[in-house]
């Protein structure tokens, strides 16, 4: 049979125009079905991809580690022996049985305990090269006896610069030059997802590092409070493992940069189970420059009161009502109330503002308008943009300190050295004991309060015969005595006054 080229070449020709459009068909329809998922959202990309190019940042931390490494120490505290009540506290005499002395009635009824040494450990971070470290409050407070051994086992004594208990961040200092030290970063400018490494000395091995990577920012678990009566909290939330003893330790980008103070971990056993939790280094910063420059940390307040984070469908329609706006989950931070005498009431905010920029930078939550609050003092000039009336309004504001002014807080290591937590007694009790005001002792701490035979609850009317209606009051007259000072007062519910000499 004679082969019929044209019958072939038509059959091919076919063949291939069918196999063309059968192709063109077939990728249409995934672009059609692949372009959305289920729920007509655009798919995610592949982990391993950006933008459609693979990622090439490095995953080897020898560097940073090396780096970073001796500028990181251990801390170890001593504090010494106490006598302490049944209850485990540290003791409480009852004022009436003072004249008694520790060998009277109060040692037979229900009397003290002896409260063993107690030691512990942490971590700190060398920041500059002649001796200053950063290291937690809650590592070192109450400590009688601090102690830094670095990385080639030389062991210091280390003093106290200053703390503060509202970050739990303090700054110690040992006598030395030529150290190693750590450079900060910059924690605005840490992304989900990024690597870090968390060096330390936890359960008390040498020093230790661990990887992980930023798992959220700006996290806030209500554990300052236990120590500070104006909390401050914007964590970085890592994976890397962090257990006891690495409170104080560096958390630094793989570059070698400090960018957080490991500081807690979210834990229902008390060790490591997923998440830690680090002061951001814009904080750290911020608070340390006070601390050595001017003894106190120079605390700005914006003079606002903000909704909750989480609200429900029902608290949002009350704010609604309320405030007479429309406000949308996420937008910013919206403004509950105003204080009388805060910087925001001067500028001009209002409630029902919802905050969405802090000098341009973005802000959603509480916490994250709260970190970019902290890093500034008294008298800084800040601008505000906030959504009014479905517009946006840019305010300027002039930060002032919690008194309402806008003056630098004195150069005072009183506080620390006294020890203890002091307030401003509230005005119903002071109207009640028939005074302008006082100052109440809420804790005594381990410094020369805790030492003294002062009891908690004790309210300070004058010093030296000098009279003091807040705790401002009792600091500046505390600053103008020396040696032997007198301290008046009463206590709520008991009759009559006393009077107690300590010794500065």
């Amino acid at each position: 049979m004679k082969l019929n080229y044209k019958n072939v070449l038509a059959i091919i020709g076919i063949s291939a125009c069918t196999t063309l459009l059968c192709i063109w068909g077939f990728t249409r329809w995934t672009k059609a079905t692949n372009s959305k998922d289920a729920f007509g959202q655009m798919p995610a990309n592949y982990a391993s991809f950006v933008n459609g190019a693979v990622p090439t940042a490095s995953t080897d931390f020898t560097l940073a580690a090396t780096a970073a490494s001796p500028a990181v120490v251990h801390i170890k505290t001593k504090t010494n022996a106490k006598k302490i009540d049944n209850g485990g506290n540290q003791r409480q005499r009852n004022p009436f049985f003072d004249f008694f002395g520790d060998d009277g009635f109060g040692d037979y009824f229900g009397g003290p305990r002896i409260m063993p040494e107690q030691r512990a450990s942490g971590s700190g971070v060398l920041i500059t090269g002649d001796g200053y470290i950063v290291t937690n409050n809650h590592v070192i407070n109450g400590a009688d006896e601090i102690t830094v051994t670095l990385t080639n086992k030389k062991v210091y004594k280390a003093k106290v610069i200053g703390a503060d208990p509202n970050t739990d961040i303090a700054v110690i200092k040992i006598e030395e030059n030529s150290l190693p030290y750590l450079i900060y970063g910059n924690s605005d400018d840490v992304k989900l997802g990024q690597w870090v490494l968390a060096i330390g000395y936890p359960l008390s091995l040498d020093v230790t590092i661990t990887a992980g990577i930023i798992s959220a920012k700006n996290r806030s678990i209500d554990i300052n409070s236990r120590q500070g009566d104006k909390p401050i909290e914007s964590f970085l939330q890592t994976d890397a493992a962090v257990n006891q003893g690495n409170s104080g330790g560096a958390l630094v980008n793989i570059n070698g940069e400090l960018v957080g103070i490991n500081s807690a971990i979210m834990s229902p056993t008390g060790s490591y189970a997923g998440y830690s939790y680090a002061i951001p280094v814009n904080i750290v910063k911020k608070v340390v420059t006070d601390i050595v420059k001017f003894g106190t940390v120079q605390r700005a307040y914006l003079g606002v009161s903000m909704a909750p984070e989480e609200l429900t469908d029902e608290q949002i329609k009350k704010f609604e009502a309320d405030l007479n706006i429309k406000y949308k989950v996420g937008e910013g931070v919206l403004v509950t109330n105003v204080l009388d005498g805060g910087a925001a009431k001067e500028a001009g905010v209002k409630e029902g503002d919802v905050i969405t920029k802090f000098n341009n930078i973005a802000v959603k939550s509480s916490p994250e308008l709260q970190e970019q609050v902290s890093k500034y003092k008294p008298g800084d000039k800040i601008s505000l943009t906030v959504k009014r009336n479905e517009k946006e309004v840019v305010i300027n504001v002039t930060l002032k300190a919690k008194l309402g002014n806008t003056d630098i807080a004195k150069n005072s290591k009183s506080d620390t050295k006294l020890g203890g937590k002091l307030e401003t007694l509230d005005k119903a009790t002071a109207q009640k004991n028939d005074i302008e005001g006082g100052v109440i002792i809420k804790e005594l701490g381990t410094g020369i309060l805790g030492k003294s035979r002062i009891e908690k609850g004790f309210v300070i009317t004058s010093v030296n015969e000098e009279e003091v209606k807040t705790v401002e009051e009792f600091y500046d007259a505390i600053n103008k005595a020396s040696g032997s000072v007198k301290l008046s007062g009463f206590y709520p519910g008991y009759y009559g006054t006393y009077a107690f000499i300590i010794n500065l």
